[in-house]
């Protein structure tokens, strides 16, 4: 004990740097926090038939989205989701261009029984930037 109380300071930052070792595996984790990258988003799509639900405007969605996607446009996401996605135990990945809106509307999906709902990080971008295939309409 006389040792851990002399050497208080080496104790402070050991404590220290291993919290900001862990902080990025503590920060993907919280709820509403975490963000799908892309590689992950098509086994979650492969493995558990996740479903993806695009909430980019209807032009943006046309222009390029990833297969199989449903475009449900930001400001309908409340009445349309329900509708377009019935099993509320699949997972849900939520994508617009950047990932900005999708973020926004994650907790929408959330408090209408979509509890294991994701955001792809990055949107649409990142997942062209990991050479992964878009359609267009």
């Amino acid at each position: 004990m006389k040792f851990i109380i002399d050497n208080w300071m080496l104790f402070a930052v050991a404590i220290s740097s291993g919290a900001m070792l862990l902080w990025p595996t503590i920060k993907g984790n919280v709820v509403g926090g975490g963000a799908l990258q892309p590689n992950a988003a098509v086994q979650l799509i492969n493995r558990e038939k996740a479903v993806i639900v695009d909430v980019s405007e209807t032009e943006e969605f046309a222009a390029g989205h990833i297969g199989g996607a449903k475009n449900i446009p930001v400001n309908d996401i409340e009445t349309r989701l329900e509708g377009a996605v019935k099993n509320k135990a699949l997972p849900l990945i939520l994508v617009c261009s950047s990932g900005a809106r999708a973020s926004r509307v994650a907790a929408v999906a959330k408090k209408l029984g979509y509890g294991n709902t994701q955001v792809l990080a990055g949107g649409l971008k990142a997942w062209k930037e990991a050479n992964l295939p878009i359609e267009k309409a």
